[in-house]
């Protein structure tokens, strides 16, 4: 069983811990997102789980139990989104060279091949246009040299809510004429191979292939085995976008629980909200990421 954590809320950065007393408890409780009296028990053993998958913007409170959870005998590995967009679209999230500091000495603790890169998603808007991607990318790509072999990128989800959260703010959501969108993907290739990354896209409804970028998953079957030697499950993950690759796994997160407000995020819908439910959630007794 692969575990994800999580899709729904960056587990790392604002619930580790809850995360750690649920490992060392050997089990969690989540409750399904569309039926919150559908409530599933989750083993945590290490004899049941082949791999989690964390995914984050702030790995530095999950820091010191690195060698935790080595010695209890989980494999693990990493999706970092790290970008540098504009406060008034990631209002929350650490410093560029903050996330920087904090994605290499990840990487130096469990290895680069267990640290993966997410330029992800690449946010089209009067802001974010693609020479500003394109140095934005270049800026960090330079700093993760050696740090990471992988890097994931895929292109916002025009989700109507996400929408009107950037006309709230008066940024204007755009779409990219198809030169200037292969022009910007050739230039994230070249140089993602110029600093020895692998580039793959995440559940992309436009084909990247063609700009040289290959279809990839985030939770993946094929690099599992190369990384830890292991065979797991080969199934899509029949939950997720029919663009998306990523294999069977199970998530212990939940939507409306992630403080960074970060403007095209899809997991949460209500900002407060998820505020409110970090305020509520009891990170030593309940089984449950959020209070019930």
């Amino acid at each position: 069983m692969i575990i994800s954590a999580s899709r729904r809320t960056d587990i790392a950065a604002f619930y580790t811990p809850w995360f750690m007393n649920r490992l060392r408890s050997g089990w969690c409780r989540v409750p399904n997102p569309f039926n919150p009296l559908q409530v599933s028990e989750i083993s945590l053993r290490p004899e049941d789980v082949d791999v989690i998958v964390f995914w984050t913007r702030n790995a530095l409170p999950l820091l010191p139990h690195i060698e935790e959870l080595q010695e209890r005998g989980y494999r693990f590995y990493f999706l970092v989104t790290l970008m540098d967009n504009p406060r008034e679209i990631d209002p929350g999230c650490p410093p560029l060279n903050t996330a920087l500091r904090t994605f290499q000495t990840l990487a130096d603790r469990v290895g680069p091949e267990k640290v993966i890169w997410r330029y992800d998603p690449v946010v089209c808007s009067s802001l974010t246009d693609p020479d500003f991607h394109r140095r934005a990318f270049g800026k960090i790509a330079g700093r993760l040299q050696g740090y990471t072999k992988r890097c994931i990128v895929s292109l916002m989800h025009p989700y109507r809510k996400v929408e009107r959260r950037l006309i709230s703010k008066g940024i204007e959501p755009t779409t990219w004429e198809e030169r200037h969108l292969g022009d910007l993907m050739r230039s994230l290739a070249k140089e993602a191979g110029e600093r020895d990354m692998e580039i793959l896209s995440c559940a992309s409804a436009v084909d990247l292939e063609r700009y040289g970028i290959n279809r990839g998953k985030c939770v993946d079957d094929t690099y599992i085995r190369e990384v830890f030697g292991i065979e797991v499950t080969h199934r899509k993950d029949p939950s997720q976008r029919g663009a998306c690759g990523c294999v069977v796994s199970k998530d212990i997160g939940m939507y409306d629980t992630c403080l960074f407000g970060c403007l095209y995020c899809y997991a949460t819908n209500r900002f407060e909200r998820a505020r409110e439910n970090y305020r509520r959630h009891d990170s030593t007794g309940s089984s449950l990421l959020p209070l019930p």
